[in-house]
């Protein structure tokens, strides 16, 4: 769940602004820019080894695994940084990947993390995923902090004597922008289970991914993902009645899990070429 995490665990209940969407989710299109690493400024660099549980059954990195790397390395940072004036936690708002060559079973896999971007109460965090010195997906994903309550608060001087450096002033957006789902899109019941929530109480951001990975698996098995984002909009609660729904369009997976007509998270993957056309 992290950005910064706080070292106590802390029973977080996300205040109605951050889940009804605090930051908005209209006016003018996101264009997510993926950066490449600060000339000056804070950089932090993990290896993982890609395992048998991160791989689906064309040996393909899932997009739930890459999530989970993503938050890994972030938590390795806030290690490595070992802040003490942090009192609060970060909430996953937005996640926008590129994918090149899924790295396979058995990969040495680098990844390289920094900040790219501040707004007044969350954060942009790129990262860079390499096997053998060349890059096999590049994400960047917005974090807002919020205090011991759930509510949004500013970031302070400490997360900039650590992070200001590398985002240089950069000033990014919190605007959610995937649509709801069209009243035609196929819906089926989605199973919420205990395994899916983490240690300050919610769905963990890679559990968000799974319905995604399982439609991929139904509708296209034989095609990968080249682009992805996903979207927090809610929480989800132990007993939710929760559905999966989905659409394709040409090249395009779109996926949402909603409750009682409402979206709870809202996912595009844009496909590659179907092999032998």
């Amino acid at each position: 769940m992290s950005f910064l995490e706080v070292e106590a665990p802390i029973t977080l209940r996300l205040c109605e602004s951050v889940q009804a969407g605090f930051f908005g989710t209209r006016g003018r299109a996101v264009k997510h820019e993926f950066l490449p690493p600060p000339e000056q400024g804070r950089r932090f660099v993990a290896q993982r080894r890609v395992r048998l549980g991160d791989v689906d059954r064309a040996n393909r990195l899932r997009l739930d695994a890459v999530a989970r790397y993503l938050q890994d390395i972030a938590s390795d940072d806030v290690d490595d940084v070992a802040e003490s004036r942090v009192d609060g936690a970060w909430v996953l708002r937005r996640t926008a990947l590129v994918l090149g060559r899924a790295p396979r079973y058995g990969d040495a896999v680098e990844l390289t993390t920094f900040c790219s971007g501040t707004g007044g109460r969350w954060a942009e965090r790129r990262t860079t995923l390499a096997v053998e010195g060349s890059s096999v997906a590049e994400a960047v994903a917005i974090w807002v902090y919020v205090d011991r309550a759930g509510r949004p608060a500013p970031l302070g001087e400490w997360f900039f004597d650590h992070y200001g450096a590398a985002a240089a002033g950069r000033r990014v957006s919190g605007r959610l922008t995937l649509p709801h789902p069209p009243a035609d899109a196929d819906v089926r019941p989605w199973p919420v289970r205990a395994s899916d929530f983490d240690l300050l109480r919610h769905v963990n951001n890679a559990a968000y991914w799974f319905p995604v990975e399982d439609e991929l698996a139904r509708l296209v098995p034989a095609r990968a993902p080249v682009t992805a984002e996903l979207e927090h909009r809610a929480a989800i609660e132990p007993g939710d009645a929760v559905e999966l729904r989905s659409t394709i369009d040409d090249d395009v997976l779109s996926v949402w899990l909603t409750r009682g007509g409402e979206t709870r998270s809202a996912a595009k993957v844009r496909l590659g070429a179907t092999p032998g056309k």
